[in-house]
């Protein structure tokens, strides 16, 4: 994604061992990898470099815990929900993010890897939130992975899959076009998943949604155009 390649510095191997240490076991394939090519990645208000994991630790503003890792640490103090690794649900050589205040409280969870967040979150802010014109909304299915429907009709439309996602997320592009899928770990909202559709204009748009829904599986709810 534009802009992010700037921000690719990768941490040391006594660095990503640290961090490791705190985690008390073998940190996720995927998350190594991230630390040694793109460690200090930061968003608006989220810091996901290893050195604010550490300081945060060696601060006891986050203690050790066998379940949880903290991920990245989020500056925004009307809302300090921070992101952590929860090692209770692994998946695809990653494991879920869920986020939570520093000492503990009620789980918000996010996605079910980190790297389906990330790309989830990049595609949105670089494609879609920029696009000419946007619209959200909700897709239905019979089955826990019904966006596998899905995914012929996008490809029939000329679209790709950024990356290889599990049954809650979706990050399809193309040149004039983007749409990301996503629902809630452990939400107990069923077989539905929300979605954000950008392109260049309403017609194309319009037309992405008409091949969707002649999908008879499917069951698709447009709430309108969405801001940004």
């Amino acid at each position: 994604m534009p802009g992010l390649a700037a921000q690719w510095r990768g941490v040391t191997s006594d660095t990503i061992a640290s961090v490791e240490r705190l985690a008390g076991q073998p940190l996720p394939s995927f998350y190594r990898w991230f630390l040694s090519r793109m460690g200090p990645l930061a968003y608006p208000t989220l810091d996901f470099s290893a050195q604010r994991v550490l300081a945060c630790y060696a601060r006891k503003q986050v203690l050790p815990d066998s379940r949880f890792l903290l991920i990245a640490f989020e500056s925004d103090e009307m809302m300090p929900l921070h992101l952590f690794y929860d090692f209770s649900a692994p998946s695809r050589e990653d494991a879920l993010v869920t986020s939570r205040e520093a000492r503990g409280g009620e789980l918000t969870d996010r996605f079910e890897t980190l790297r389906e967040m990330l790309a989830w979150g990049a595609v949105s802010l670089f494609r879609i939130d920029r696009a000419p014109q946007t619209l959200s909304g909700s897709i239905k299915g019979d089955a826990p992975d019904f966006l596998s429907r899905l995914d012929p009709v996008m490809d029939s439309l000329g679209f790709t899959a950024s990356i290889s996602t599990g049954p809650l997320c979706r990050v399809y592009e193309r040149p004039d076009a983007a749409m990301v899928c996503r629902g809630t770990p452990r939400a107990g909202l069923g077989n539905m998943r929300t979605f954000k559709l950008g392109g260049s204009n309403v017609g194309s748009l319009r037309r992405i949604l008409g091949e969707i829904a002649t999908e008879p599986s499917l069951e698709l709810a447009v709430k309108g155009p969405v801001a940004g």
